[in-house]
């Protein structure tokens, strides 16, 4: 099997990802991006937040029957835990659309307007790109050459579109990024152990079957990083988080494990020099 990231352990994952508290918000940073001067970023946890259940507690999205002024609250207090700046999020649709922020692109730079589309990408400091999550992958992108950074939504329907390629094109295509320069992470999602796709034959492509594990389970983890591996983003430079949100409700949210549940926050950002 290709990547065979299910074989990793939990000392894996605590490699990759190192635990954080600011302000009383709990959330982890990748070992690879801690090294990058001048960018945030953070993968929040579900908890320290003001929602109530199902939404406990630390629920940044509007519109699944959370009351918006906790999601607001909750969304302050990453906010303030980041330091100054601004949250960017977008209306995830589970695409392969992507939203350049740029001081070239005044229509795109909505704020939180709610544009539809799968990724964000910009290089501009003082932005947080923010992927809201329950079980789809987050997957930080940095290039600290160009500072440019991103963040992008990757479910399973983005997967097998390979939104993670098309991402890194419009690094490259806008901003003259390179992918041997890039630094990557994939945050917590549904790992191959709970990503069970009993009608794949209908929904997965076949030349990505060489992901299943057993049965109809898939690693996405593998396909991810073979993704990242095939636009030329160098091994020693992906850090994958390798901890399942069905396996981890206690720290993440999952649509697959609670179905009616809040989306915890996975956030980027270039920091002012």
């Amino acid at each position: 099997m290709k990547g065979d990231s299910s074989r990793m352990g939990a000392d894996a994952a605590s490699a990759a990802m190192v635990a954080r508290q600011v302000s009383g918000v709990e959330f982890y940073q990748f070992a690879n991006l801690l090294n990058c001067k001048g960018l945030w970023h953070g993968i929040f946890t579900r908890r320290n937040g003001c929602s109530p259940a199902p939404f406990d507690s630390l629920n940044v999205a509007y519109g699944l029957g959370d009351e918006a002024g906790n999601v607001a609250r909750n969304r302050s207090m990453i906010c303030r835990a980041i330091g100054p700046g601004r949250m960017i999020t977008a209306r995830q649709v589970h695409g392969r659309g992507i939203r350049v922020l740029s001081a070239d692109d005044p229509a795109e730079f909505c704020g939180d307007s709610q544009l539809p589309g799968d990724a964000l990408v910009t290089d501009l400091p003082g932005l947080f790109l923010t992927i809201q999550v329950a079980d789809c992958q987050a997957v930080l992108l940095y290039d600290p050459r160009k500072r440019v950074a991103a963040n992008v939504h990757s479910g399973w329907r983005g997967s097998i579109r390979n939104i993670i390629a098309g991402t890194i094109q419009t690094m490259t295509d806008r901003f003259g990024c390179r992918s041997r320069d890039l630094m990557a992470a994939v945050g917590p999602s549904l790992g191959p152990c709970c990503a069970e796709f009993v009608n794949y034959r209908h929904e997965i492509p076949a030349p990505l079957w060489s992901y299943k594990c057993g049965a109809d389970h898939f690693d996405f983890w593998a396909m991810s990083r073979d993704q990242l591996l095939g636009t030329g983003v160098p091994d020693g430079h992906i850090c994958l988080s390798r901890q399942c949100t069905k396996c981890r409700t206690d720290q993440f949210f999952s649509y697959r494990g609670e179905s009616h549940t809040g989306r915890f926050a996975a956030v980027i950002a270039l920091q002012p020099d």
